[in-house]
């Protein structure tokens, strides 16, 4: 039996890579959506809604994530 370990080593790098950048874009989505206090001084009690460009920004990450997830399950299904 013979182990290819250059391959073996390609896909383990790639792995990390990808699942490094998808949970990082996963946590700027998160980022994104989290409420948080009016102002610098205001008790945690009273969050405000994010911005606008926020909340699309996540839901660009969001919808990356979801991207990434799908062709994932394309190439194992297709192969």
């Amino acid at each position: 039996m013979h182990i290819d370990w250059a391959a073996l080593g390609q896909v383990f790098g790639v792995s990390l890579v990808v699942t490094v950048g998808l949970v990082g874009l996963f946590t700027v989505g998160i980022v994104g959506v989290s409420r948080k206090p009016a102002t610098e001084g205001a008790p945690a009690a009273t969050p405000t809604a994010p911005a606008a460009g926020a909340r699309a920004g996540a839901l660009a990450a969001f919808a990356l994530c979801a991207a990434a997830v799908a062709y994932g399950i394309y190439l194992i299904v297709a192969a």
